[in-house]
């Protein structure tokens, strides 16, 4: 998936989380979600390729694993519901260190295809 096609996605699927956590959340109740939108889409395409544990995510978005599964629970339907399949990836990250040593070998492998 390239930037533009994931800035897409991103732009497609906001409006309809927006939605859903206004069905979920009365307007000023509950608490403020610990993730953008964009964050949201970003770790559960992370966690649908495989390329990335629920410990790494919780990691790099310095939040609990549970807000991780919460937001794949909420970003995977409308991935479907949008005609979007996420392939799983060959590559696999544990560390942040992993996610480094990657990008260094080779700066070009930031483009992944989906």
């Amino acid at each position: 998936m390239t930037r533009q096609q994931f800035n897409n996605l991103i732009d497609v699927l906001t409006p309809a989380l927006e939605v859903q956590r206004e069905r979920l959340v009365a307007p000023g109740t509950g608490a403020k979600a610990k993730l953008t939108p964009a964050d949201r889409i970003l770790a559960t395409v992370l966690h649908l390729r495989k390329l990335a544990t629920m410990n790494l995510l919780r990691e790099l978005f310095g939040v609990t694993a549970m807000t991780i599964s919460r937001a794949k629970q909420e970003v995977r339907p409308l991935l479907e519901t949008h005609g979007h399949h996420i392939d799983t990836s060959t590559a696999r990250f544990r560390t942040p260190a992993d996610i480094a040593t990657f990008l260094a070998s080779n700066p070009t492998k930031v483009k992944t295809t989906t």
